[in-house]
């Protein structure tokens, strides 16, 4: 950055040659005076130039995101929404690159790993600023607790040692009798909760969307999920109150469409302002309306 001189008469001169071919105002560098042509009343003025700095300013720091369970329904839509805000962005599962042919997954970083077994997948967590879990699944009740809690237990241990400054957990909303009928699934979300929080007291956010609607994916099948799910939507986060209801309430919880989601996830762990805490649905739906900052 070039530096300004004090009195320079070269400067001064040019400036005065611009100055009176626009408003008649004449600065003579010798007696450092303004003479109007207008009149003839003269006014003593120092022209004084400070000299500027040079100001070495940092680069802004960059962002990059890991996806667990990237390459799945919920975390392919997360991915994509990451890179349309060019993000750096990598995902992480076990059967590595996902099989879809999209422009957006050409930038995306594929790993292959299992959460179950650190070794196989700590590397990826490498300059990584923020995590979104997307991993979950059905099954036993062994099964469904070892996938929803242990496995999101390992990424949040494991994020939390390497330094990552946020991370986002997309459980699920309670359904009521639905809980004791999918006992695995809601214990091990509940455990992963709970870890994410007392690690992540300041940078963890836990999104709890009920049923998430959208298209997806069944080998070469696409099944429109938004057919039923989004006239559902429209009817039921106007029936909040129904939700309190015991026992049968949250049968009554919206659906969210998918980009929603993967919007509220992605702003969760890229804004330093994002509350931190839990999100339920018609908090989701909320922040998905809201512009991006």
């Amino acid at each position: 950055m070039s530096r300004l001189i004090h009195n320079s008469k070269f400067f001064v001169s040019r400036f005065s040659n611009i100055a009176a071919s626009r408003n008649g105002r004449f600065l003579s560098s010798d007696s450092n005076k303004t003479t109007d042509c207008k009149d003839s009343n003269k006014v003593d003025e120092t022209f004084k130039v400070e000299e500027a700095e040079t100001v070495h300013a940092p680069p802004p720091p960059t962002e990059k995101l890991l996806i667990l369970g990237g390459n799945g329904f919920v975390g392919s839509h997360v991915c994509k929404e990451a890179i349309d805000r060019g993000l750096a962005v990598a995902s992480l599962g076990r059967s590595g690159r996902s099989s879809i042919q999209e422009p957006w997954a050409n930038s995306v970083s594929w790993h292959q790993g299992d959460l179950l077994s650190t070794d196989s997948w700590k590397d990826s967590l490498k300059g990584v600023t923020s995590v979104i879990s997307c991993v979950g699944g059905f099954g036993s009740n062994s099964y469904m607790y070892k996938i929803n809690g242990t496995a999101n237990i390992n990424a949040i241990r494991a994020a939390a040692e390497e330094g990552v400054k946020r991370f986002v957990y997309i459980s699920a909303a309670d359904f009521g009798v639905v809980n004791y009928l999918l006992q695995g699934y809601y214990e091990g979300k509940r455990a992963a909760e709970t870890e994410l929080l007392t690690r992540y007291t300041y940078g963890g956010v836990i999104l709890r969307p009920g049923f998430i609607y959208g298209t997806r994916r069944v080998g070469s099948m696409k099944l429109p999920l938004g057919v039923i799910g989004s006239p559902m939507e429209v009817v039921l986060q106007h029936a909040k109150p129904l939700s309190q209801v015991p026992l049968v309430g949250p049968l009554f919880t919206p659906p969210v469409n998918v980009t929603a989601v993967a919007k509220v996830a992605v702003r969760a762990a890229t804004d330093p302002v994002f509350p931190p805490g839990i999100i339920d649905v018609h908090g989701i739906i909320r922040y998905s309306q809201q512009k991006s900052v």
